[in-house]
């Protein structure tokens, strides 16, 4: 994405990498650890699983302005804007 986007809209990747990485995560954990549990309905294991990626993706909004603060701090004092241009991130097919 940040070579798509040409290294701009950093809360894109930021926010999309939390939608989908918190999501797979929630939808795996919360049935795991909680469903038939005792005292947890089906209903209840759902809504809890829907409030905590909701409130994992909140924060992850609330902090991207000091996301980019850090970000472009470790950027000027490193000196290095690393684009991935030719690498392959696909898990299928061959690699170089």
């Amino acid at each position: 994405m940040k070579v798509w986007t040409g290294g701009k809209h950093l809360w894109t990747r930021t926010v999309s990498s939390t939608l989908f990485g918190q999501g797979v995560d929630s939808l795996i954990f919360y049935p795991l650890a909680f469903w038939d549990a005792p005292g947890f309905a089906h209903s209840l294991v759902l809504t809890i699983m829907v409030t905590n990626w909701a409130m994992k993706v909140g924060w992850e909004v609330l902090l991207t302005p000091l996301t980019y603060a850090a970000v472009g701090f470790l950027k000027r004092a490193e000196g290095v804007d690393v684009f991935d241009r030719s690498t392959n991130f696909s898990p299928f097919g061959r690699r170089a």
